[in-house]
């Protein structure tokens, strides 16, 4: 280290390494993040979904969704799958991770559910990606 003539931002710039010019420059894009970096997000978000559609709970149920999707939700439609929707209220908790498939600035995780009262297996879809700096959920679907 030199002496104390650097200023503070030169210090840790220098201390970690980091350019935050270069970083501010270059937009996120998830699919640049390990299988790892993803799946810590996505399971445990997953795992949430799925207690809070159990539940009914809609204002939690949305807590990670991102801007644009929450734009989109027609809050009836989904109103009425909460309230009626057999599938929507009675999934297993217990699930099996399928994959990732990253496309665009997107990256979409596969799991295998299962409902507590009907019988057969279903396709969910969680996509994620970034908005403003945060990861946050595009898609989140059962089919």
């Amino acid at each position: 280290m030199k002496s104390g003539s650097e200023s503070l931002s030169e210090l840790v710039t220098q201390a970690t390494d980091f350019d935050p010019k270069a970083s501010r420059a270059a937009p996120m894009n998830i699919i640049d993040n390990s299988d790892e970096e993803i799946l810590a997000i996505a399971h445990p978000w997953w795992d949430e979904l799925i207690r809070h559609s159990n539940r009914g709970q809609y204002g939690k149920f949305i807590r990670n969704f991102s801007y644009d999707l929450l734009l989109g939700l027609n809050e009836v439609e989904l109103g009425k799958q909460f309230k009626h929707g057999v599938l929507a209220r009675k999934l297993s908790r217990e699930w099996d991770y399928l994959g990732t498939i990253r496309r665009g600035e997107h990256v979409t995780v596969l799991y295998r559910v299962r409902s507590t009262e009907k019988e057969g297996e279903w396709l969910g879809r969680l996509v994620l990606g970034y908005e403003k700096g945060e990861i946050k959920i595009f898609s989140a679907s059962i089919f």
